[in-house]
């Protein structure tokens, strides 16, 4: 049995904003190109505005906007926008639904930028690409509003509650995936003592009861998601897996499920690594989840421990839940 598949985490935007000649029709230069994702049954994919912290963030994040416009412009014939209306004509359509993210609220905000300047660029963000499926407060390091990943007894900044406060209500959730424990429990606090109507994801994010690593959720954190109705995308980077067993993939994918069944989903974050520098971290993936066609073969090996029903929900029922409630 073949499923449509929804994954919650790619950086093509990213990789066509800053590498010359990018082609994302080429399978050789980036493992979620379009033809990838067609071979792999993908029906459904986020697509990251990613940025450094640095000066230029906020344009860099406006030019990714741009390109996701472009993109549905010039290839009407491959993709379309993934909404309410695109999920429930997913059987009458061949095209790939696509929807924005921002990942790293630096592109919102930079250093020095004004309130005034942050609302302006957030809101004309949100205009150019129509809804953001979710927003990520940081990346691996330090910005203005919390600690990433990577630092050390940083968390919620006053900015980053300010920006919260200008995120409620607007059906944008909010992603944990790149937070340091510190920051993701003072998102928590802050939503939870001023009521804030902000869902709560981890969208490409794996588990530290599987593998310790800084950048996987710990169980209390992977629970409150949960209790939240929140969902969770397993990533498929080897670094956060195992660095030398290729199956922890699947303990991953199947200690969500024992989490909960309806809160597991696919965030598999492919990115252009061909000039990463660090060649320790090469290879980035294992064979059996190098690229996007891969999500086949993936869940025929689940489907010695999954029931078709609980595959389903995997390759994208979850996802489209999560959505479909939001948006309604």
């Amino acid at each position: 049995m073949t499923y449509p598949i929804a994954d919650l985490h790619c950086d093509l935007l990213s990789f066509i904003s800053k590498v010359p000649k990018a082609d994302p029709f080429d399978p050789d230069q980036i493992a979620c190109a379009f033809p990838w994702l067609k071979a792999g049954g993908v029906r459904a994919q986020v697509m990251a505005i990613y940025t450094d912290v640095h000066p230029g963030s906020m344009k860099l994040a406006s030019q990714q906007a741009a390109i996701f416009v472009q993109l549905l412009e010039d290839h009407s014939e491959t993709v379309c926008r993934w909404d309410a209306a695109f999920q429930q004509q997913l059987e009458t359509t061949e095209q790939l639904g696509i929807i924005a993210s921002i990942e790293n609220a630096a592109g919102i905000g930079t250093a020095t930028a004004s309130w005034k300047e942050i609302y302006a660029q957030f809101d004309a963000l949100l205009e150019k690409v129509g809804s953001l499926a979710y927003i990520s407060l940081t990346h691996h390091t330090e910005n203005r509003f919390g600690g990433g990943n990577y630092t050390e007894g940083i968390g919620l900044k006053e900015d980053g509650k300010r920006l919260l406060d200008y995120l409620a209500g607007k059906r944008i959730p909010v992603d944990l995936s790149h937070t340091s424990d510190l920051l993701a429990e003072g998102i928590l606090h802050h939503i939870d003592r001023h009521h804030l109507p902000i869902p709560v994801i981890a969208s490409h994010s794996n588990f530290r009861s599987i593998w310790d690593h800084k950048r996987n959720l710990s169980d209390e954190f992977a629970q409150e998601i949960i209790h939240r109705g929140g969902i969770i995308g397993v990533n498929f980077l080897r670094a956060f897996l195992d660095n030398e067993q290729p199956e922890r993939l699947f303990e991953h994918l199947i200690y969500g499920y024992k989490l909960h069944e309806q809160a597991i989903a696919f965030g598999a974050d492919f990115f252009y690594t061909q000039d990463f520098p660090d060649s320790s971290r090469h290879p980035f993936y294992f064979p059996l989840a190098e690229n996007a066609s891969k999500y086949p073969s993936i869940l025929e090996h689940l489907s010695q421990e999954l029931s078709d029903g609980q595959l389903g929900k995997l390759a994208y029922e979850n996802v489209f839940h999560f959505y479909q409630k939001l948006w309604s």
